[in-house]
C-alpha cells in the first residue's frame, strides 16, 4: 500500500503537476494568425454573438465544454476536506471526460458559506460552459443546489454522485434480475443508506418500474418509516408504512440489497435471510458492505456487484457521465431529464448482452466475458458506450422536447 501511495503521488506530480492542460485548436504561428485569433479579428465573432447569442456555439468552444464543480464537502470516501483538497478529484473527472467522450472540462472548486452563495456563484458563470457536472457535494445540500441550478441555468446540470451512480446501478440491477429470472416491478428492495446516491438510485429504479411500497430504505437510525419525525423532505419520499424497524426485519425475503453506506455493515446471517437468487449491490468504496468472497461463500445463488475494479460487475460512473453529457451537448439539451436517464440505463444494459469485442477483453484483462452472473455491466473501456449511450441520450432529449437543435445527421454512425 505504501508503494501504491507513492506511485499515486508520483503520477500526479510528474512529468508536470496535475492531470489536465489546455491545447490550442487553431493555427497560431504567424502574425496574421494572431490577428485573427485576437485583435482585430476577434471582434467579428464578438459582434456576431452579440447579435445572435446562439452563434456562441459556432465561434467558441462552449458547446464542447463541461464545468466540473464542487465545494469539497463529500470527497470520494474521504468526507468534507474542503475545496482545495478536492482539486485532484475534479481534475480526474476532467481527464475522464476527455478520455472517454472528447469533452473539454474545467475544474472549479468553490468556497461558500451558504447554499445560496454556492448557487449564485455557479449560476453566474454557467453561460461560459455547455454543461455543469456537480461533484462531491454532501447531502442534503446537494439536492437543493442541483434543483436551484437546474431552474436558473439554460444548460444541463447533472450531479454525478446522484444520477451517474443511479444510472449504472439501474442498468446492472435490471440485468441481474433478468439473469435471476425476476422482474423489477415485483422485487422487494432493501437500500442501506439514505444519502444522495441512495435516494437517486431508488428514484431511478422507480422510473424503471420498481414499486415505491416495495422499497425499504435505512439510515443510521434504522428503517425510514411513516411514524418517524426526524426525516428531511428527501427521506420522507421513502417513508414506508411498515412495522419493520431493523435491517433484519427488512432483509427477510428481500430480492435485492443495495448498499451505499459503509464497510462491513451487511452480515452473512442477514444475507441468508434473503429470498432465493438474491441480487446484492454492495457499493461502498473502497470496502463494500460485505466482502464478495464472504458473500459468495454464504450464498451460491447470488449475483453481486461492488464499486471496485478488482471484482466482477463494477458499478462505475464512468460508464455513464461522459456519454450522458456527450449526447446532451450534441443536441444542446436544456437539461438532463428522466427520459434521458432511462435511455442511458437501457443503452448501457443492452451492451452487456452483446458479444464482447476482443479489444475490450484485452483492455480489461479478461480472457472471456459473456452476459451472466459475473458480467451484468459493460467494461469502462468498451467503445460502444460512446456510440450507444450518447445516441440514446441525444434521441431521448429530442423526443422529449428538451433539445434545442435537431439530432445531427448520422449521429454516432446511426441513421
Amino acid at each position: 500500500m505504501t508503494d501504491f501511495r507513492q506511485q499515486a503521488l508520483d503520477y500526479h506530480e510528474h512529468p508536470t503537476p496535475g492531470k489536465i492542460a489546455l491545447a490550442i485548436t487553431t493555427p497560431a504561428e504567424t502574425a496574421y494568425d494572431l490577428a485573427l485569433a485576437y485583435s482585430p479579428g476577434v471582434a467579428e465573432p464578438v459582434r456576431a454573438i452579440a447579435e445572435n447569442p446562439d452563434d456562441v456555439y459556432r465561434y467558441t468552444s462552449k458547446g464542447n465544454t463541461v464545468a466540473v464543480i464542487t465545494d469539497g464537502s463529500a470527497i470520494l470516501g474521504l468526507g468534507n476536506l474542503g475545496p482545495l483538497a478536492s482539486k485532484p478529484v475534479m481534475e480526474g473527472k476532467a481527464l475522464l471526460f476527455k478520455r472517454f467522450a472528447n469533452i473539454d472540462s474545467f475544474d472549479i472548486e468553490v468556497k461558500h458559506n451558504t447554499v445560496e452563495d454556492f448557487v449564485n456563484t455557479v449560476a453566474n458563470i454557467a453561460d461560459s460552459f455547455g454543461g455543469i457536472n456537480l461533484e462531491d457535494i454532501k447531502a442534503p445540500e446537494c439536492f437543493a443546489i442541483e434543483k436551484a441550478l437546474i431552474e436558473r441555468c439554460k444548460i444541463p446540470v447533472f450531479h454525478d454522485d446522484q444520477h451517474g451512480t443511479a444510472i449504472v446501478t439501474a442498468a446492472g440491477m435490471l440485468n441481474a434480475l433478468d439473469v435471476q429470472g425476476k422482474v423489477l416491478k415485483h422485487a422487494k428492495i432493501v437500500c442501506m443508506g439514505a444519502g444522495a446516491a441512495a435516494i437517486a438510485c431508488m428514484e431511478l429504479l422507480i422510473s424503471c418500474g420498481a414499486q415505491r411500497e416495495n422499497i425499504y430504505m435505512l439510515d443510521r437510525k434504522g428503517i425510514i418509516h411513516t411514524r418517524r419525525d426526524d426525516l428531511n423532505e428527501y427521506k420522507k419520499l421513502f417513508a414506508n408504512n411498515t412495522d419493520k424497524r431493523t435491517l433484519e426485519d427488512a432483509i427477510d425475503g428481500a430480492d435485492v440489497f443495495v448498499g451505499v453506506s459503509g464497510p462491513d455493515v451487511f452480515t452473512p446471517a442477514q444475507l441468508k435471510l434473503m429470498a432465493p437468487k438474491p441480487v446484492v449491490f454492495a457499493c461502498s468504496n473502497p470496502d463494500p458492505e460485505i466482502k464478495p468472497e464472504l458473500a459468495h461463500a454464504t450464498r451460491d445463488d447470488l449475483i453481486m456487484a461492488t464499486g471496485r475494479s478488482d471484482y466482477p460487475n463494477q458499478v462505475n460512473n464512468v460508464l455513464c457521465f461522459p456519454f450522458i453529457f456527450r449526447g446532451a451537448l450534441d443536441v444542446r439539451a436544456r437539461l438532463i431529464n428522466a427520459e434521458m436517464k432511462v435511455a442511458a440505463v437501457n443503452a448501457i444494459r443492452a451492451i452487456a448482452k452483446e458479444p464482447v469485442p476482443k479489444e475490450v477483453l484485452k483492455a480489461s484483462g479478461d480472457a472471456r466475458l459473456e452476459f451472466g452472473a459475473d458480467y451484468i455491466i459493460p467494461k469502462p473501456m468498451d467503445p460502444r458506450l460512446l456510440q450507444n449511450v450518447a445516441y440514446a441520450v441525444a434521441k431521448a432529449a429530442v423526443d422529449s422536447g428538451v433539445a434545442t437543435i435537431d439530432m445531427p445527421e448520422n449521429y454516432m454512425g446511426k441513421s
